[in-house]
């Protein structure tokens, strides 16, 4: 199964310009914000100390949610070229086996979601802190990079449930295409989430990614904040909500809470594609 995971990736890193459409909704994201965004957004909350270091941290969150989402997809479709070219049934024919041969696709696109996270993380550290000074801590790498792993697994299981859904590489691109560009809204970093209408919101709670987002701002900006607002939980409280910080329901979720939710929507998604697996090598 590891060749094929080798495979996969190298298909996917050899394809230079599908690594760039890949990453292509997170670039979006990073050029409103410094063309538009930024300057609107600290408006609202110049009076707080280091906003332009806030708000570095807290596009940082939203754009490798997006990276999580969009590199995982695109890796996701070599299946369907596969599928499409027939190249599944050659593979199927050794002796790994169609679990096996499912799983590796599966392993590769998350393994290419981390990897690509964990670049746009480090070009985007290093240029805010180039431009505004952005001060960088490694005591929040390692949860950092766990939530990278944790948005790998995540974007990968709920990509792959609806990749099962389409059986050509035209329907995947067109589909690649409106995922890239509505993922930015649906995870809040074009907008923030606090400030869209109740129904807007609604849908964005319903997205995975919003919980992932909200993880990233809450280890990236958790510092910081207790900081700024060491002496005004009120405040601290508004910001987080208006920006996405913690999502609310009746309440403003906990860190563990959201954790919790991250998790059960894995567990689901991944009880769902193992059904799928065991009916495919059912009926192979």
């Amino acid at each position: 199964m590891l060749s094929l995971v080798k495979r996969h990736l190298m298909l996917y890193f050899r394809n230079r310009s599908g690594v760039f459409f890949s990453l292509f909704g997170a670039l979006i994201s990073f050029v409103l914000y410094l063309v538009f965004l930024k300057q609107s957004i600290k408006a609202d909350w110049a009076t707080l100390p280091d906003a332009s270091q806030l708000l570095d941290n807290w596009l940082i969150a939203g754009t490798l949610t997006i990276t999580g989402i969009t590199t995982s997809l695109t890796a996701l479709s070599q299946m369907v070229k596969d599928q499409e070219q027939k190249v599944d049934l050659d593979l199927r024919l050794t002796d790994i086996g169609p679990v096996a041969v499912q799983s590796s696709y599966l392993l590769s696109a998350a393994s290419t979601a981390f990897v690509m996270q964990a670049i746009v993380y480090l070009v985007m550290t290093g240029y805010f802190a180039w431009t505004d000074s952005l001060s960088f801590s490694i005591s929040v790498l390692p949860e950092a990079f766990f939530i990278m792993l944790l948005s790998a697994i995540l974007s990968t299981a709920v990509n792959a449930l609806i990749v099962g859904l389409l059986h050509s590489v035209d329907s995947l691109s067109k589909l690649a295409s409106l995922i890239g560009t509505a993922s930015g809204f649906l995870v809040g970093t074009y907008v923030p989430l606090g400030t869209l209408p109740d129904f807007a919101q609604l849908l964005m709670k319903l997205n995975p990614g919003t919980y992932i987002a909200s993880l990233y701002r809450q280890a990236l900006m958790t510092p910081k904040l207790n900081e700024v607002f060491a002496k005004a939980s009120a405040q601290l409280d508004y910001f987080e909500k208006k920006m996405g910080v913690k999502i609310e329901w009746t309440a403003l979720l906990t860190h563990a809470q959201s954790y919790l939710v991250v998790l059960v929507v894995l567990l689901v998604s991944a009880g769902v594609l193992t059904i799928q697996s065991l009916k495919k090598r059912r009926f192979a």
